[in-house]
């Protein structure tokens, strides 16, 4: 696919805001999940902060004492992440287990009795934790005493948690974007179907088998439509007045040539034999020309007049050749059509008649004694071959070049050939000389 491509564009755009998207929503959703994460250890901490609370008490002495400890028993798990420790002010502390033989170092914020604080703190070997902690008033000896009591959790859960989802997570978008990226490619494929539609309805306008591109196309193409049939209708509006015009002019030098024709004759009268051959000849040459533009406006006319063409070759060639059989030259050789039966071109009867017409009359003219016309396997070409002498390599070469006028080729192709590739390139066929395997030459048209 060309770095031009506007599905390439078009997909590569769409993968590239995809993948943007699919990037931001993850790192959104691994935010959402680790909060969502902390939030739930902070509800966890809230029920172990009131476990807690509710088994705390004073003794007879005025000491600390915990008459039920929290039930999860990772507080009885020396460094198990979760724990809990219990200090007032006058230096007594409790804590659980799980803490060992280290405390949790708690911020010296005031406390509000009933409030309840969150916020990080160092752990146990230097590890990050969440504590929740709460005061609480008890009486002693008559005098309130304020209690301290913490619960605290390892983050590494919140991390770890964190961590598993954000690789599940990653192969998830992974798998999406291949569908994503997929259902790009379908939707580009769809989106630009009525862009090769329309390369469709040019071709068919270009082979003559419609005018105009198909008006039923999605709305932001149809305007492209609308411009694109307005350019060819004043394309063949200019076109039929340039034909016009030749035609005119073509028709206009008929008068004048009739009458040097006839000065000519007047000339050969009076004893200028010279004179008048020379007269005569030139206008021959302008007569001929002038044919042979007439015939190309004709034909040029015809081949974008847009409806459907198609005539059997078969019978079309049969028919031209009784014609020249009855010639001199058709005479006295054998014609052999060996055209598929269900051949047909996409040519005008008249115009092709007459490319066959001239490739015939030229092989009979030349021929020893046969000419055969053939077609491929295909059916997309016709060949007229003929046992004469054929066109020497040079001249040949210089015939078949573009742009050459087959009229100067000299030898076996004279301006019938040139009327031959005029017609046919109308129609967008082609011309090609080359040796025949009978020894003359070949001629083969055929469609681009």
């Amino acid at each position: 696919m060309s770095r031009h491509s506007l599905r390439l564009r078009l997909v590569a755009g769409g993968i590239v805001a995809m993948l943007m998207a699919l990037a931001v929503a993850g790192g959104a959703l691994v935010l959402v999940f680790e909060r969502h994460v902390s939030r739930t250890l902070a509800q966890d901490l809230d029920v172990h902060l009131k476990q807690l609370l509710a088994g705390i008490d004073l003794d007879p002495q005025g000491k600390l004492v915990l008459t039920q400890t929290p039930v999860d028993p990772r507080f009885a798990d020396p460094l198990s992440g979760l724990y809990w420790q219990v200090g007032d002010a006058r230096g007594q502390l409790l804590r659980s287990r799980s803490l060992w033989d280290s405390g949790l170092e708690l911020p010296a914020d005031r406390l509000e009795p009933g409030e309840t604080h969150q916020h990080q703190a160092p752990g146990p070997g230097g590890r990050r934790v969440l504590v929740a902690e709460r005061a609480v008033t008890l009486t002693a000896d008559g005098r309130p005493l304020v209690v301290r009591l913490a619960v605290a959790e390892d983050l590494a859960r919140v991390t770890a948690a964190t961590s598993a989802f954000a690789k599940d997570l990653s192969i998830a978008l992974v798998l999406l974007g291949c569908v994503l990226a997929l259902a790009t490619w379908v939707q580009v494929g769809v989106g630009l179907r009525p862009l090769v539609a329309l390369r469709g309805g040019v071709a068919d306008i270009r082979a003559g088998r419609t005018r105009h591109l198909p008006p039923s196309v999605p709305t932001e193409v149809h305007p492209l439509v609308e411009e694109v049939n307005a350019l060819i209708d004043a394309q063949e509006r200019e076109i039929e007045r340039s034909r016009g015009r030749a035609a005119d002019l073509a028709h206009g030098l008929k008068t004048p040539l009739a009458a040097l024709a006839a000065d000519a004759s007047r000339l050969r009268e009076r004893g200028e034999r010279d004179i008048a051959e020379n007269i005569e000849a030139v206008s021959e040459a302008m007569g001929r020309h002038v044919d042979r533009e007439l015939a190309r406006a004709r034909v040029r006319g015809r081949a974008r007049g847009g409806a459907a063409i198609s005539t059997p070759v078969k019978p079309l060639v049969d028919s031209v050749t009784a014609t020249l059989s009855r010639t001199p030259d058709g005479a006295r050789v054998r014609f052999e059509n060996l055209v598929a039966a269900d051949l047909c071109a996409p040519l005008d009867k008249v115009d092709l008649a007459e490319v066959l017409g001239n490739l015939l009359e030229n092989a009979a003219r030349h021929a020893a004694r046969s000419v055969r016309i053939t077609s491929d396997e295909a059916l997309s070409s016709i060949a007229i071959e003929d046992d004469g002498k054929g066109i020497e390599p040079s001249a040949l070469s210089h015939v078949v070049r573009r742009g050459a006028r087959l009229d100067q080729g000299g030898g076996a192709a004279g301006l019938g050939l040139a009327i031959v590739r005029d017609v046919l390139e109308a129609y967008g066929w082609t011309l090609e000389l080359c040796r025949s395997e009978l020894g003359g030459l070949k001629a083969t048209i055929a469609s681009q």
